[in-house]
């Protein structure tokens, strides 16, 4: 169990420099960076400050690397907060459960899925935080500051699309706030936490609707061998082969992935 708890922390690392910029935007806003992004440590000795930015205004080595590190360490955690894994992992695990094969597929193997299908979804979102963020800042076009402020809105619009009202409004309550006057005004640390709501709603709406046709043939397989007085055969020994042949003749995979996959509107390759 343990392992399998590490499984989607090793499989986020995989995408660590795909989500460096979303890192980033929820490290920065935890810690309440507002201060000019040029400076980032006191004064020295001799009176100069230490900037992020370096020769010709471009990021330099240094801060670049610091960055990298930093991205490395957070990347797994804002995987499963910020993007479609949790959903699709919780998907395939239910699906699995479903067909009775409690360790067939491994986890190894629906991480990485779910890895992939979530790079594929969130393709589209990552190439607009590149454009209009990572790459003017790296060019030294605009300071960190700003960079960080133009990387947040693609990611924030995204999570909005698919966060229910209902759970917007849940974690208001919950802090005791009024409700948000428009969706521009709800800050990170509240969006995220009801998108996450959002997603595990919807994914066991999914895994519940997968299970009852499982469900059917278990009952079904339960009532024919008690009529025959075999009570001592274990209805799921029976069961298993005739869920397994009836979720190839529908591909059941294949159905399960582009119903994921068309949930979030398609992807981007």
């Amino acid at each position: 169990m343990a392992r399998a708890s590490r499984l989607p922390r090793r499989a986020g690392v995989l995408l660590a420099v795909a989500l460096g910029v979303v890192a980033l935007i929820v490290l920065l806003d935890a810690a309440g960076a507002h201060a000019d992004a040029t400076i980032v440590s006191a004064q020295t000795g001799d009176g100069e400050g230490v900037t992020i930015n370096g020769i010709n205004g471009t990021p330099s080595d240094s801060i670049v690397t610091l960055l990298g590190i930093t991205v490395l360490s957070v990347a797994p955690a804002l995987l499963l907060m910020m993007s479609s894994f949790t959903k699709i992992f919780v998907v395939l695990a239910l699906t699995r459960n479903a067909l009775s094969l409690p360790s067939i597929p491994p986890n190894q193997v629906l991480a990485g899925l779910s890895l992939f299908l979530t790079l594929f979804i969130m393709w589209p979102v990552l190439t607009d935080i590149n454009t209009v963020a990572v790459s003017p800042f790296t060019a030294g076009a605009v300071d960190f500051g700003r960079a960080f402020e133009l990387a947040q809105e693609p990611l924030r619009q995204w999570m909005l699309a698919y966060t229910r009202e209902e759970d917007i409004a849940l974690m208001y309550r919950a802090a005791q706030m009024d409700n948000p006057t428009d969706p521009a005004s709800i800050p990170l640390q509240t969006l995220v936490p009801a998108f996450m709501l959002s997603e595990l709603r919807a994914a066991f709406l999914i895994g519940f609707i997968i299970f009852v046709p499982f469900l059917v043939i278990d009952l079904v397989v339960a009532s024919a061998l008690m009529s025959m007085g075999m009570m001592m055969l274990p209805p799921v020994m029976i069961s298993l082969p005739f869920k397994i042949l009836l979720f190839l003749l529908i591909d059941g995979w294949g159905m399960v992935l582009t119903a994921l996959v068309q949930s979030y509107g398609g992807g981007g390759g």
